[in-house]
């Protein structure tokens, strides 16, 4: 059976690495990253470790809107990415469907099923990375392809496993 969950938590990771690698390389060609990048990328890495502390019921270390540098998108990712991939990894079925309740930033109060939330991050995340690339876009800079087909293309040529969709 395919784990739908797990090959979007590995698939995170690359896109969030591969976004990063490529304001590297513009800051390294003496490019300026919009600040506006770096605010919604550091929303992605946040929300991250938002999702992680609820789920291990542990204080999350940021705020939702919280600003990082670009070194700190690098402190964060290495944080939170691979970690998040992880705990979608070692759910068993009882963890995938236990439901916890947490308050959200603006006070309200939910209850969600653990699967749900392995889901919600990296579709959370592939929506404000396209926002990033909008904004390159719109600033002059060359956007990344992060797509998910992208991502299974490179395991395909790497021959590392097949992913189907």
């Amino acid at each position: 059976m395919i784990n739908t969950n797990e090959k979007l938590g590995a698939y995170n990771v690359w896109a969030n690495e591969t976004l990063l690698h490529h304001l590297d390389g513009l800051v390294a060609n003496g490019q300026e990253i919009p600040a506006v990048c770096l605010r919604l990328f550091s929303h992605v890495l946040n929300a991250q470790a938002i999702w992680l502390g609820r789920l291990t019921a542990t204080p999350s270390p940021v705020k939702v809107w919280q600003e990082h540098d670009l070194r700190g998108l690098h402190h964060w990712h290495e944080q939170t990415s691979e970690r998040f991939q992880q705990y979608v990894q070692n759910a068993d079925e009882a963890e995938q469907l236990r439901l916890i309740s947490y308050t959200n930033s603006a006070g309200d109060t939910y209850t969600s099923q653990v699967s749900d939330i392995f889901t919600h991050v990296p579709v959370h995340a592939n929506y404000h990375r396209s926002q990033v690339a909008t904004r390159l876009r719109e600033n002059g800079l060359e956007p990344i392809n992060t797509d998910y087909i992208t991502y299974c293309r490179e395991l395909t040529a790497a021959g590392k496993e097949q992913v189907s969709l």
